[in-house]
């Protein structure tokens, strides 16, 4: 019997072939249904063998794409031994240093009927190599042709390098270079996977590093030419099979709170993406032209002040990206409501499974045409996104196209400047945040209960597991000879303009590491420091009240002093999300401090002797990766043996209360978290912390006498 009301059309479901985990994805007959987008969660941690654990357990619970999280020294091209990874080890995803890792990864999932994403960009090339590799053994082992199993693998690398210099940090060669790599990556892939999204263009970030939704569509766009017009230029393919490039052509989207702007953000993009690759590239085919895109809803937008908002926070920024069938995204991952915290429980992630599962299946979402079609509301916004889109891009084309607009530090400087502005609405009240700014008071939550285990934690073994596991591949568990040569080729290779994939194979299945094939490319195409944004953007805090109140304690410490306050602001470690360390530096630099700022990605023992060298009066770090108890530490230690112990070091991150008290115990001043979201009050703190350091004697008239402290006091 059919269970809609009268007056609908009842569509079957029918059930194809089963997921690696057993859940059989449904996909209805009726052409007029549309069927359930890819359904994901991002996730790895620890090691190989306990992110397999849990991708096997997410598959039975009916997800039907894998969504793979590296941890850090994998995505920026470091072994776990290396210094730059100390802490970082398993943290925000699992550690993959070679061949036996990844086969470790994926034991007991055919690849030939998964859909796998992998959030990857720099080494992109090489964790898609061993994938290739993992793969071609699998089929071996089931007698089947290794060409034709490549031929239908399916899934995803992010491989999307130019939004790393923007906003997330994990890049490592010049940009020159790394677009040969996404360039050979592509080639490689239209001839060898055709199935395969060689690239996942990621706006995702850039929201996250503060664009409006014109500059999201903007630069994400920007980087597609960029792209398309390597690989044309490349002669790697033949231009009446660029439609064939196109096609596996994927983006990675954000979807804030804002819904209805996100639906109408949707719509700009499919049509844009239309334009350009109709009358740049000449794709005559409709299809090969669609826009196909996968969403995570904006991480960096939840909260930990009341984190339980956080659940409809999701929901609704999943409609966004659902509600409009012209415009759906073909691939969903949800956040856990309590990733402001810090890593998710599997229950966690069952959850934001089951919102997917949920609205997919038992609501009528998929039964209709686009619902937003003719609404004259819905088309003035797409047409503003898309008018402000077409000029954006065509500023950044005037420029030189999106390499050249990253190298000379515009559209970096553009993004700090937009988010500038979304920190003054916030701190000013025009833009609210439910629990934090607005509606703060709250009853005891039973999620954060006493004695409740509110996250995921890591055991500290897990590293050391990883440093002895990386000895014993080197050591034991390959032919050095082999290793060598492959090295070889790969530098040869490198200083040519021949395609890197097939020596890059070759480095997998040698047994390279990935810090050795990372070192490699290094010796030949050198390292790269992004321009950070902070001296070109301006000031966006209306002068009068608050600031200027804190601008004047600045000077009149400095004057007492007897020089100009001097604050560092320092990224130890290898995490790369700068948006809040930049707006410390900016807010600083405003408020009248001078402010050191050198970027991401570095060592506590250059964060002590820039500190020295500088004479400043305090430092303040920013961690968002989980490293901090291992890093931060580092940095106060370093300082003592520099003679420099009177140096205070303050601390901002996502970081629990019990780290907060730890990190107090060896000496660090004050410790912010997403809760202490009022930018000026930091300032005024950090005036208290120079003055404590220095026995001056309290000055009046803080703005911060009537407001709670930071998390260490």
């Amino acid at each position: 019997m059919c269970p809609v009301p009268p007056g609908r059309r009842c569509y079957p479901r029918v059930q194809s072939q089963g997921t690696p985990g057993g859940a059989p994805m449904p996909y209805p007959t009726d052409r007029e249904r549309d069927r359930p987008w890819v359904m994901r969660t991002y996730a790895g941690h620890s090691s190989a063998a306990a992110s397999n654990e849990l991708y096997r357990r997410n598959l039975a619970k009916g997800q039907t794409g894998l969504s793979v999280a590296f941890d850090l020294p994998t995505q920026t091209g470091y072994d776990p031994d290396h210094q730059l990874a100390r802490g970082e080890v398993g943290k925000v995803g699992v550690p993959v240093a070679h061949l036996g890792d990844m086969r470790r990864l994926f034991e007991g999932i055919p690849l030939a009927e998964a859909n796998t994403s992998m959030t990857i960009n720099a080494p992109a090339m090489w964790l898609l190599a061993l994938y290739v590799t993992v793969a071609e053994e699998q089929a071996r082992a089931e007698g089947r042709d290794t060409a034709d199993l490549l031929a239908t693998l399916s899934g995803t690398t992010q491989n999307d390098i130019i939004k790393e210099y923007l906003s997330r940090g994990t890049y490592i060669f010049p940009p020159g270079p790394s677009l040969r790599l996404i360039t050979d990556t592509i080639a490689w892939t239209v001839h060898h996977m055709p199935r395969w999204n060689p690239i996942n263009i990621c706006s995702y970030h850039l929201q996250e590093a503060g664009a409006t939704p014109v500059q999201e569509v903007a630069y994400a766009l920007c980087t597609a030419i960029a792209v398309l017009d390597a690989v044309r230029d490349s002669g790697q393919v033949e231009p009446e099979h660029m439609g064939k490039v196109v096609a596996r052509i994927s983006f990675f989207v954000n979807a804030g709170v804002r819904f209805v702007e996100e639906m109408c953000k949707m719509r700009a993009f499919s049509a844009l993406w239309d334009e350009i690759t109709r009358d740049r590239y000449g794709v005559a085919d409709p299809k090969a032209r669609r826009l196909r895109y996968g969403v995570q809803v904006n991480s960096l937008g939840l909260t930990e002040a009341q984190p339980e908002n956080n659940v409809q926070r999701i929901v609704l920024e999943m409609l966004g990206v659902s509600l409009s069938r012209g415009s759906r995204a073909r691939a969903i991952q949800l956040p856990a409501w309590n990733e402001a915290l810090g890593l998710p429980r599997p229950w966690d992630q069952q959850w934001a499974l089951r919102m997917q599962q949920v609205l997919a299946y038992e609501t009528d979402l998929l039964e209709y045409e686009d619902i937003f079609d003719g609404s004259k509301v819905v088309e003035a916004r797409v047409g503003e996104i898309v008018e402000g889109a077409r000029a954006e891009i065509d500023r950044v084309q005037q420029l030189g196209g999106a390499v050249a607009a990253v190298e000379s530090g515009y559209m970096k400087s553009q993004l700090v400047t937009s988010f500038a502005e979304y920190r003054r609405r916030m701190e000013s009240g025009e833009q609210i945040l439910v629990g934090v700014n607005k509606f703060d008071t709250t009853e005891p939550s039973p999620l954060q209960a006493e004695g409740a285990k509110a996250i995921l934690t890591v055991d500290p073994v897990a590293e050391k597991e990883a440093v002895a596991a990386v000895e014993e591949w080197r050591n034991n568990r390959r032919d050095a000879g082999e290793v060598g040569r492959a090295l070889e080729t790969l530098r040869a290779v490198a200083g040519t303009t021949g395609n890197l994939f097939d020596a890059t194979l070759a480095c997998a299945r040698a047994g390279v590491t990935t810090g050795e094939w990372s070192g490699a490319l290094r010796e030949v195409f050198g390292e790269y420091r992004a321009p950070t944004g902070v001296s070109a953007t301006a000031s966006v805090v209306e002068p009068g009240g608050q600031l200027d109140r804190v601008r004047e304690r600045v000077r009149a410490t400095g004057d007492e002093l007897g020089e100009r306050l001097r604050i560092l602001v320092g990224k130890p470690g290898l995490d790369g999300h700068s948006n809040g360390a930049e707006q410390v530096a900016v807010r600083a630099r405003d408020a009248g401090f001078e402010v050191v700022y050198q970027g991401i990605r570095l060592t506590p023992e250059q964060i002590v002797a820039a500190a020295v060298q500088e004479g400043v009066h305090v430092i303040g770090l920013s961690v968002l990766s989980g490293s901090h108890l291992e890093v931060v530490p580092e940095v106060v230690d370093g300082l003592r043996a520099a003679g420099a112990a009177d140096v205070p070091v303050i601390v901002g991150g996502i970081i629990p209360p019990e780290d907060a008290a730890l990190l107090t115990d060896r000496g660090i001043a004050r410790v912010f978290t997403p809760k202490n979201y009022e930018l000026t009050e930091i300032m005024d703190e950090i005036v208290t912390v120079i003055r404590e350091a220095h026995g001056l004697v309290p000055s009046t008239g803080s703005p911060l006498s009537n407001s709670p402290g930071p998390a260490s006091r």
